[in-house]
């Protein structure tokens, strides 16, 4: 008896292979040729060659990858500096404030900005294109388009 779930993929005939009720040349009316049924991870495989795919992928990366750097940087210009002189880092700035303090909350602060910076960049860059290619993906899963 044939499986007419499109989400089941380990028929009898054949792992992504689904047959219907008759053979062809049966003399039956409701002989249907053996198809493929594309799997998810075909459809998954092909949303990722896609040229919209690797737009969005490029996209994410000219950010993160500069500002992870930048950030990691920073970090460890502060580690180093609170090691290697802490003459410098002991100064003070503001009364009982000294330079180590204001770099410390400076880790903070670009914490935040990186945070901001990173949201904004998703939102007005890759959320859109992202989301259209999820639906599409989800269209595809469904049957709706024929890759």
């Amino acid at each position: 008896m044939p499986v007419d779930d499109p989400w089941y993929e380990a028929t009898d005939s054949g792992r992504g292979e689904r047959t219907e009720v008759g053979a062809p040349g049966d003399g039956r009316s409701d002989a249907v040729v053996r198809q493929r049924v594309h799997s998810a991870a075909d459809i998954y495989l092909e949303v990722q060659r896609s040229p919209a795919f690797q737009e969005v992928r490029s996209r994410y990366r000219r950010f993160v990858f500069p500002a992870a750097l930048a950030f990691l940087l920073w970090y460890l210009a502060y580690v180093v500096a609170a090691t290697a002189a802490p003459g410098l880092m002991a100064r003070p700035v503001a009364g009982v404030v000294n330079v180590a303090m204001v770099a410390g909350l400076g880790q903070f602060l670009t914490t935040f900005l990186l945070t901001w910076a990173y949201a904004r960049h998703a939102r007005l860059r890759r959320d859109r294109a992202a989301l259209e290619l999820r639906w599409d993906t989800q269209e595809m899963t469904r049957g709706v388009v024929q890759p």
